[in-house]
């Protein structure tokens, strides 16, 4: 199958990548650095990862001995809610939360529950607007500490998906920045560095921290090196392994440093598995020596970086433990070699529990309290919060688990919370002044022009032009040239932005083009008489399909047909070749903004692959104008 042999030839160069970390895609990402200290490309030392110990105005130890085993069960559990406020939802959330609960409110669950945690989604419809966010952040963590809830009044820590590119919950006024892969391309351009990166997740820690999230899933440490993996793909880095540990630790600083709880996940590696984890369970076929040359680096810089969060994958890795355990439920590989052989000493938190991968082989009740032996602290979404309690409960009372190994990752996670200031007002003081005061900080970060501009300066630097063989680009504004733009049109990840060809052709026309975008049932008749047709592709699978039956088409008019591949930048491989070809790398405004500056010259284009493309382009391909 192709796919197969492309997974071989990716294995074959990341592996010699990580063979030579001296080489010249390692080499763009900036020199290595010892584990305590800055990064070469880091302005400001200062701003490093703190170390796992507690702030000294907290003491834990003291805290747990206030609480009831319930309590700290509780602390345990990262649950999500249904509303978009924590007392008043609308009705038909309020009889989500009844269903799944027992309760109305997201307030009422987090006292039912003592829960640690709250996980924000847009389908749970937590995420309207910044300012939204913020009042429910407010209220949930009015709801956490309000001495109804228990003795302890302990602080939640809200978390959320906010990647960038491919995966964000939180959409406009928030800003929308480069996603992984971008960002691991601009890396590898001219002039790159690491430094971007971090610039990057220090503003979506800031405009998170501004919303009272202070626990960001981000960022992904899996080196993707299967064309087809249809979960992980543009939310990775890249395949080299090295590239991706300095990226890794660039974003951890940059979150850690604004003040957010960074995730380096999917660990052991999710970047070859060949089945998504949230219908199936994916088996990793890497040896031992595999993982350790491709998938070990990013979690190793991770840990040195001083990540706070690591989270465990839902797949089955033979190599590590032959047991057929997904690693989230594997102590060799969650206490074996995330503990013991990389000394990770901070939070880990399991991938969500109502993924297919974690329940195949066990139920729901068994789960939770299987995690927890096997290492994990947090549990994180289960799909029956309150069965996952009772089992982790009764563990407790049979002696399968014993209260020492609870509270063990209770201090974990109160050490965590203590880091990231909760304890500290106006995020535990109930006072209402002062709650009106952090959520009217929002309109000063979220969104502002200081950080748009940063992501459209980010943005410029991460178009790949792959081809353009008979210097078609840049097309010249000044010319008024005739283009049509189509092609594929996904929605957006928020829901706040796009559709991709109506951003792409609004932005060439401001550049000074003439530019009209059509769908593609209409795009061949309208193609002739265009200087060129700008066609948009996402995720053109291997054979026959509509997307290449388009382009086929679209060349046979004798127009110039420029591919813009908006997601996986595997696409051309897949597809006849074009007079010119683009990866963005993302399909957000952001970057097709960017794409229709390089298109016009407007910028010159200075990214690279940071994957190869089999067949067509090398690891580190990028074409430049002159």
């Amino acid at each position: 199958m192709p796919n197969h042999a492309s997974r071989r030839t990716l294995l074959t160069v990341a592996a010699v990548a990580a063979a030579t970390a001296a080489g010249a895609a390692s080499a763009a990402v900036g020199p290595a650095r010892k584990p305590d200290g800055p990064a070469p490309d880091d302005p400001r030392p200062g701003d490093r990862a703190p170390k796992h110990t507690p702030a000294p105005r907290v003491r834990p130890h003291e805290t747990m001995a206030r609480m009831s085993l319930a309590e700290l069960v509780g602390q345990l559990f990262v649950s999500r809610a249904y509303g978009h406020a924590a007392t008043e939802p609308d009705a038909e959330d309020a009889a989500l939360n009844q269903q799944a609960f027992g309760v109305r409110t997201p307030a009422e669950l987090v006292a039912r529950y003592h829960l640690g945690g709250i996980v924000y989604f847009g389908w749970a419809h937590n995420t309207r607007s910044p300012r939204q966010i913020a009042e429910l952040s407010a209220g949930l963590q009015q709801a956490a500490t309000a001495p109804v809830n228990g003795a302890a009044g302990i602080p939640l820590l809200l978390s959320i998906d906010q990647e960038h590119g491919a995966v964000a919950r939180v959409g406009r006024p928030a800003t929308l920045l480069p996603g992984a892969m971008a960002l691991g391309a601009l890396a590898l351009g001219t002039g790159g560095s690491t430094a971007e990166a971090r610039r990057a997740a220090r503003i979506a820690g800031a405009e998170l921290a501004a919303m009272g999230i202070r626990h960001n899933y981000a960022p992904v440490a899996d080196v993707n090196v299967d064309p087809a993996n249809p979960v992980i793909g543009v939310r990775s880095f890249g395949a080299d392994p090295h590239a991706v540990a300095a990226l890794v630790s660039a974003q951890i600083r940059g979150y850690q440093g604004a003040g957010v709880a960074a995730t380096a996940k999917h660990f052991p590696g999710h970047g070859d598995t060949g089945t998504d984890s949230h219908v199936g369970l994916p088996l990793m076929k890497h040896t031992r020596a595999q993982w350790e040359e491709l998938d070990e680096p990013p979690f190793r810089a991770a840990v040195e970086a001083g990540v706070d969060v690591v989270m465990t994958a839902h797949i089955v890795f033979p190599a590590l433990d032959p047991s057929g355990d997904p690693a989230t439920l594997s102590r060799p590989i969650v206490t074996g070699i995330l503990r013991e052989r990389l000394g990770f000493r901070g939070v880990v938190v399991t991938d969500a529990l109502d993924m297919a991968g974690v329940r195949q082989k066990y139920g729901d009740d068994r789960v939770p309290v299987l995690a927890l032996k096997a290492g994990c602290d947090q549990l994180l979404n289960p799909p029956d919060l309150g069965l996952a309690v009772r089992s982790v409960l009764a563990a407790v009372e049979s002696g399968e688990l014993t209260r020492a190994r609870i509270e063990e990752s209770v201090l974990r996670i109160l050490e965590l919370k203590a880091r990231r200031g909760l304890f500290d007002a106006p995020a535990r003081d109930a006072d209402a002044a002062r709650q009106r005061e952090a959520v009217n900080t929002v309109d000063t970060v979220v969104g502002i022009p200081a950080h748009l501009a940063a992501a459209g300066e980010i943005a410029d630097r991460t178009t790949t032009l792959l081809a353009n063989p008979v210097g078609l680009l840049p097309l010249d504004p000044a010319d008024r040239p005739l283009l049509l733009v189509t092609g594929t049109d996904p929605v957006s990840p928020t829901g706040t932005t796009g559709p991709p060809t109506a951003v792409l052709a609004r932005e060439l026309s401001a550049l000074g083009c003439r530019a009209t975008a059509l769908p593609p049932a209409r795009a061949v008749a309208a193609a002739p008489g265009n200087a060129a047709v700008l066609v948009c592709t996402y995720n053109v699978p291997e054979g026959e399909s509509p997307q290449r039956e388009l382009v086929t088409r679209l060349l046979a008019t004798g127009v110039p047909v420029v591919l813009v591949a908006i997601r996986n930048p595997y696409d051309p491989a897949r597809l006849p070749a074009c007079a010119a070809e683009l990866a963005t790398y993302t399909w957000s405004d952001v970057e097709l903004r960017a794409a229709a500056r390089v298109v016009t010259g407007a910028v010159r284009p200075t990214g690279r692959l940071p994957v190869p493309v089999p067949g067509r382009y090398p690891l580190g391909h990028g074409l430049a104008y002159g």
